[in-house]
């Protein structure tokens, strides 16, 4: 059992919601000129270049066909259908919205750990989780948006959807991390995205139209390798030293993040209600890593 706080693991998963807390804002601004799955796809193309340079070391893991079927499970969950709902919840909802709903992946992933990897779920851990989502849910109320929601409860409910499918990812992720390194696992999630989102984008260019602007490119060249690259390689690299239902309690801070990066990028102000519920986001994350007291057996 993993008892001790790995702190290397815990910061890299502090930079991991930092740069996908990013990604709402990069993937809203693409949008703007560029579709959704063009989006996706074009990002999908950037990783995959910056991991061709390490495609030789890859040839030196043996492939079984359980091994195959997990890599493809990944890649359904993350970031083939993920990608798809998150995509579009963003046209009908707010990212204040979307964050709310955020929230309910811990305890999602929890429940799969517990049922998949009889990974042990504590009472601390479902506090914890319980206290950061509370705590989202306020956040996500009170903060102020800037982005129109046409449609926020089909939105919230693609959101849902996304994070059920960030559930499953997590779960397979941590399953094939007992194998393959987290610099592979990343790899391999970027090459899937650009062959499942091809057709996609071969689509929206015949029937969209589409302005590939210099600010559309460059969010979409952010997303492609700081997002997909170092916000996945850190996550990944994280679930091969916490465990899986520990990990995701951490993306209860995306939110926080979101309303720190709204503030210095888009000027809004950050209200009291926002501090405090940022506090208790952050007092859930903590308890669920504390270190659980074992009685020893005489």
């Amino acid at each position: 059992m993993k008892n001790d706080l790995n702190f290397v693991a815990l910061g890299a998963l502090v930079c991991a919601m930092f740069i996908w807390a990013s990604s709402f804002i990069a993937l809203k601004s693409a949008m703007v000129d560029i579709g959704p799955f063009s989006v996706i796809f074009l990002r999908m193309a950037f990783a995959s270049l910056c991991f061709l340079y390490f495609i030789k070391g890859f040839f030196k893991y043996s492939f079984t066909k359980k091994d195959i079927y997990y890599i493809v499970l990944l890649g359904f969950f993350e970031p083939s259908l993920y990608f798809i709902f998150e995509a579009q919840a963003l046209l009908y909802t707010s990212v204040s919205q979307a964050g709310m709903v955020t929230s309910l992946m811990p305890l999602l992933t929890a429940l799969l750990a517990g049922a998949v990897l009889k990974e042990v779920i504590t009472q601390k851990l479902i506090f914890g989780s319980l206290i950061a989502m509370i705590g989202v849910i306020w956040l996500s109320v009170n903060a102020t948006t800037t982005v129109s929601a046409p449609n926020p409860v089909l939105g919230n409910f693609l959101e849902f959807c996304a994070m059920i499918c960030g559930a499953g990812y997590t779960i397979v992720g941590k399953h094939l991390m007992r194998k393959f390194s987290a610099l592979f696992i990343t790899a391999i999630q970027a090459f899937i995205g650009f062959v499942f989102f091809l057709p996609f984008f071969v689509y929206e260019l015949n029937t969209l139209e589409m302005n590939f602007t210099f600010n559309a490119m460059a969010w979409i060249a952010y997303l492609g390798v700081v997002v997909t690259l170092a916000g996945y390689g850190l996550y990944n690299y994280s679930l091969t030293k916490i465990d899986a239902s520990k990990a995701a309690v951490f993306i209860n801070l995306i939110p926080i993040f979101t309303i720190i990066l709204a503030v210095l990028i888009l000027k809004e102000e950050l209200t009291q209600t926002q501090i405090i519920a940022s506090s208790l986001i952050l007092l859930g994350v903590f308890i669920t890593q504390m270190k659980s007291k074992r009685r020893k057996k005489q």
